[in-house]
């Protein structure tokens, strides 16, 4: 009788420490991440019980608060609309926090502050921090106005700090519908908000981080690169001038669009962008060169922004090209298996731009406490360096050839502006025969003070790159350029429509 009293009792005592290991599992070791769980309302409505901290742009300009609505109860407020909701995101009572309010929650959420007094010793105080970006309102306008609601993204770079100055994609969504006091309101803006559009773009997948596409011949300053590290020899190389060109192993004839005669050295084919010359190029580099460039750059890694859901560029392994060199050709002009983000192509051409380092991304510029105090400050750091100094000089009349003298001269940059640029139309292979237009820039060309990329996907079959995103480099770069002399960015100086 006393064993099995005694087992009864040994049985007890376990599932009494089972269950205060458990407890202590919940409640200290695993709180934080149930306390980050989007589906915990509990979490979420108590993030509305307090004020959280502000967000703003470059300027000051507030583009994120909280507004009291009475009862401790607070409304997170976007005065600017859509200009930056797919950035800086929302805050839901019902789907919790997205983009930059995600990304910096600990600090824009109400936390004890460290103690300034004995008073505040015994009486801890807490407090939200504000959140200060480096987006620059003028320059984000002019993306959002310049895309004209197309579908697209435009991402453009500090090349010297890695501030990311604007960052526009559509589609994009109305961050209002989410902080509604409705709850029915949110569920159905969360609904539309994933639903892909016709192109296959849900409007919270913003297009500029989320989305990969083929980058047509702006990749074809990739496989310039490659030729500049790795090769220099086939810089020299005169490549046939010739209408088209076969395929290894295959019967297909690759052309340029206009089945223009092109070829030569690499600095005369990167102006005219050479499809024909290029696809040799990338044969002479083999897919062992191809794939250590183009990882060099970022191409296969995720890009360190300070952002959820950022996702990476894609280039094959060497392998995927065995026994398959014209699949090779074809990537060498940046099609094929070949997919970048904006944002990758916008770091590319900062690189470059900044004598072959490329910085890390960022939009974070400080983190200050309610008194103006700094609590975090952003200090600028390399990611990559695929490019020597001399190797980055190499580029420059090169891509200054393209709007001099190449496929963007169409474009009419302002000579003024020394801009050094490299157009992409990539062919979409559907039934419309529509392209994905890119363009990618710098300016000026020796002393960068913006460096940009800009994807309009899904254009009619007789666009190009030039075309399309090339108004919308303009007009950015003359906005950029103006800020640095001190004159608006839209004005006199600006031939954009402001």
């Amino acid at each position: 009788m006393s064993r099995r009293i005694t087992i009864v009792g040994c049985l007890v005592a376990f599932l009494f420490a089972l269950a205060a290991a458990q407890s202590s599992w919940i409640q200290f070791f695993h709180a934080p991440a149930l306390a980050q769980n989007k589906v915990n309302n509990i979490t979420n409505f108590a993030g509305l019980k307090f004020p959280r901290g502000q967000i703003l742009a470059s300027d000051g300009s507030v583009v994120a608060y909280s507004n009291a609505l009475g009862g401790n109860r607070y409304q997170r407020v976007y005065p600017y609309g859509n200009l930056y909701s797919g950035v800086v995101g929302f805050v839901s009572s019902q789907y919790g926090e997205w983009g930059l309010e995600a990304q910096y929650n600990h600090y824009l959420i109400a936390h004890p502050q460290p103690p300034q007094s004995l008073s505040q010793v015994l009486a801890p105080t807490s407090a939200a921090d504000n959140l200060n970006l480096t987006l620059v309102p003028a320059l984000q306008k002019i993306a959002q106005t310049s895309l004209a609601g197309r579908d697209g993204a435009v991402v453009a770079l500090n090349p010297a700090t890695g501030a990311v100055l604007a960052m526009y994609s559509n589609p994009t969504f109305n961050p209002a519908d989410f902080t509604s006091t409705r709850t029915q309101t949110q569920i159905d803006a969360w609904v539309a908000a994933n639903k892909p559009n016709v192109h296959g773009f849900p409007p919270l997948g913003l297009v500029a981080t989320q989305q990969t596409l083929p980058p047509g011949s702006t990749f074809k300053v990739l496989v310039t690169a490659g030729a500049v590290v790795d090769r220099p020899d086939l810089l020299s190389k005169s490549y046939p001038v010739q209408r088209q060109t076969a395929l290894p192993g295959t019967t297909h004839l690759l052309h340029n669009a206009g089945y223009e005669l092109c070829g030569g050295t690499v600095s005369e084919m990167l102006p005219a962008s050479c499809d024909q010359g290029y696809a040799l190029l990338g044969l002479d580099l083999g897919a062992q060169v191809m794939s250590r460039v183009t990882g060099s750059f970022g191409f296969n890694q995720v890009p360190p922004l300070d952002l959820p859901g950022v996702v990476p560029s894609y280039f094959p392994p060497a392998s995927f090209f065995d026994n398959n060199l014209a699949a090779l050709a074809i990537s060498s002009i940046g099609q094929q298996e070949d997919r970048a983000t904006v944002l990758q192509n916008a770091l590319v051409a900062a690189a470059i731009a900044n004598g072959g380092v490329e910085m890390t991304p960022h939009l974070m510029s400080t983190i200050t406490a309610q008194d103006g105090t700094v609590v975090a400050r952003y200090a600028p750091t390399a990611w990559l360096r695929p490019l020597t100094r001399l190797q980055a000089l190499e580029f420059l009349p090169m891509m200054r050839g393209v709007v001099t003298h190449g496929t963007a001269v169409g474009v009419r940059f302002r000579p003024e502006d020394d801009v050094a640029a490299k157009t992409g139309t990539a062919e979409v292979a559907n039934n419309a025969q529509n392209n994905d237009d890119w363009m990618i820039a710098f300016a000026p060309a020796t002393n960068p003070v913006i460096a940009i990329a800009v994807m309009l996907p899904f254009q009619i079959s007789n666009s190009s790159g030039a075309s399309e995103a090339g108004p919308v480099v303009k007009c950015m770069i003359e906005g950029a350029i103006a800020l640095s002399k001190g004159l608006p960015a839209t004005g006199t100086y600006n031939t954009c429509p402001s």
